[in-house]
Protein backbone atom coordinates (compact mmCIF):
# COMPACT_ATOMS: atom_id res chain seq x y z
CA UNK A 1 0.00 0.00 0.00
CA UNK A 2 1.39 3.07 -0.98
CA UNK A 3 1.00 6.41 1.45
CA UNK A 4 -0.61 9.85 -0.55
CA UNK A 5 2.03 11.99 -0.56
CA UNK A 6 -0.72 15.09 -0.76
CA UNK A 7 -0.28 15.10 3.11
CA UNK A 8 3.41 15.32 3.90
CA UNK A 9 3.32 18.37 0.92
CA UNK A 10 0.22 20.71 2.61
CA UNK A 11 2.51 19.67 6.21
CA UNK A 12 5.58 21.01 3.77
CA UNK A 13 3.98 24.44 2.46
CA UNK A 14 1.98 24.81 5.81
CA UNK A 15 5.31 24.96 7.84
CA UNK A 16 7.21 27.22 5.00
CA UNK A 17 4.57 29.69 4.96
CA UNK A 18 4.59 29.89 8.56
CA UNK A 19 8.42 30.25 8.84
CA UNK A 20 7.82 33.01 6.07
CA UNK A 21 5.31 34.85 7.80
CA UNK A 22 2.67 33.97 5.60
CA UNK A 23 -0.56 33.06 6.04
CA UNK A 24 -1.27 29.48 4.65
CA UNK A 25 -4.74 28.88 3.45
CA UNK A 26 -6.30 25.53 2.04
CA UNK A 27 -9.19 25.31 -0.78
CA UNK A 28 -11.53 22.41 0.52
CA UNK A 29 -13.93 20.35 -1.60
CA UNK A 30 -17.31 20.33 0.49
CA UNK A 31 -18.78 16.93 -2.01
CA UNK A 32 -16.29 14.50 0.23
CA UNK A 33 -18.84 13.46 3.33
CA UNK A 34 -16.75 13.68 5.88
CA UNK A 35 -15.95 17.17 5.52
CA UNK A 36 -17.04 19.14 8.71
CA UNK A 37 -17.06 22.55 8.25
CA UNK A 38 -19.50 25.52 9.53
CA UNK A 39 -21.97 24.97 6.46
CA UNK A 40 -22.74 28.52 6.07
CA UNK A 41 -19.31 29.74 4.88
CA UNK A 42 -19.70 26.88 1.84
CA UNK A 43 -19.78 28.29 -1.60
CA UNK A 44 -19.82 26.67 -4.58
CA UNK A 45 -19.07 23.13 -2.76
CA UNK A 46 -16.19 24.53 -1.51
CA UNK A 47 -14.54 26.64 1.12
CA UNK A 48 -11.22 28.50 2.33
CA UNK A 49 -9.88 27.97 5.84
CA UNK A 50 -7.00 29.89 7.44
CA UNK A 51 -4.97 27.07 8.79
CA UNK A 52 -2.61 29.75 10.15
CA UNK A 53 -1.84 28.40 13.83
CA UNK A 54 -2.75 32.19 14.65
CA UNK A 55 -6.06 30.91 13.32
CA UNK A 56 -6.47 27.22 14.44
CA UNK A 57 -5.95 25.81 17.94
CA UNK A 58 -4.59 22.28 17.95
CA UNK A 59 -3.68 22.06 14.51
CA UNK A 60 -3.05 18.45 13.61
CA UNK A 61 -2.14 18.13 9.56
CA UNK A 62 -2.10 14.35 9.84
CA UNK A 63 -1.80 11.59 6.73
CA UNK A 64 -5.39 11.35 6.65
CA UNK A 65 -6.97 14.47 7.99
CA UNK A 66 -6.67 17.79 8.79
CA UNK A 67 -8.35 19.03 12.01
CA UNK A 68 -8.41 21.90 14.12
CA UNK A 69 -10.62 24.57 16.41
CA UNK A 70 -11.72 27.81 15.14
CA UNK A 71 -14.04 30.39 15.37
CA UNK A 72 -16.07 31.42 12.99
CA UNK A 73 -18.57 34.67 13.03
CA UNK A 74 -17.65 34.40 17.16
CA UNK A 75 -18.05 30.86 17.37
CA UNK A 76 -15.98 28.10 18.10
CA UNK A 77 -16.15 24.77 15.19
CA UNK A 78 -14.21 21.76 15.63
CA UNK A 79 -13.19 21.32 11.68
CA UNK A 80 -12.76 17.86 10.11
CA UNK A 81 -11.23 17.53 6.58
CA UNK A 82 -10.11 14.60 4.70
CA UNK A 83 -6.51 15.26 3.35
CA UNK A 84 -8.17 13.87 -0.48
CA UNK A 85 -10.52 16.57 -0.21
CA UNK A 86 -8.09 19.29 -0.13
CA UNK A 87 -7.71 21.24 -3.14
CA UNK A 88 -4.72 23.21 -2.48
CA UNK A 89 -2.45 24.97 -0.48
CA UNK A 90 -1.28 28.63 -0.85
CA UNK A 91 0.04 31.90 1.17
CA UNK A 92 -3.19 34.47 1.05
CA UNK A 93 -0.01 37.11 0.33
CA UNK A 94 1.53 35.84 -2.87
CA UNK A 95 -0.84 33.00 -3.84
CA UNK A 96 1.94 30.21 -3.96
CA UNK A 97 1.26 26.94 -2.94
CA UNK A 98 -0.04 23.60 -4.64
CA UNK A 99 -2.98 22.58 -6.54
CA UNK A 100 -3.96 18.29 -5.60
CA UNK A 101 -6.21 16.33 -7.81
CA UNK A 102 -6.92 16.05 -11.45
CA UNK A 103 -6.52 18.94 -13.73
CA UNK A 104 -10.35 19.65 -13.09
CA UNK A 105 -9.70 21.64 -10.20
CA UNK A 106 -6.78 23.32 -11.28
CA UNK A 107 -7.38 26.90 -12.82
CA UNK A 108 -8.05 27.02 -16.46
CA UNK A 109 -4.76 28.28 -18.71
CA UNK A 110 -5.09 30.06 -21.44
CA UNK A 111 -3.71 27.29 -24.42
CA UNK A 112 -0.96 28.06 -26.24
CA UNK A 113 -1.02 28.89 -29.77
CA UNK A 114 0.04 26.36 -32.48
CA UNK A 115 3.05 26.56 -34.02
CA UNK A 116 3.22 26.26 -38.04
CA UNK A 117 6.25 25.65 -39.80
CA UNK A 118 7.38 28.19 -42.41
CA UNK A 119 9.45 27.19 -45.27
Amino acid sequence: MTTAVAPYLIRAYHQWMEDSGLTPHILVNCKDTDVSVPKQFIQDDKIVLNIGTSATSGLDLSNEQITFKARFDGKPFSVVVPAQAVVSIYATESGEGMFFGGQEEAPKKNPKPGLKILD
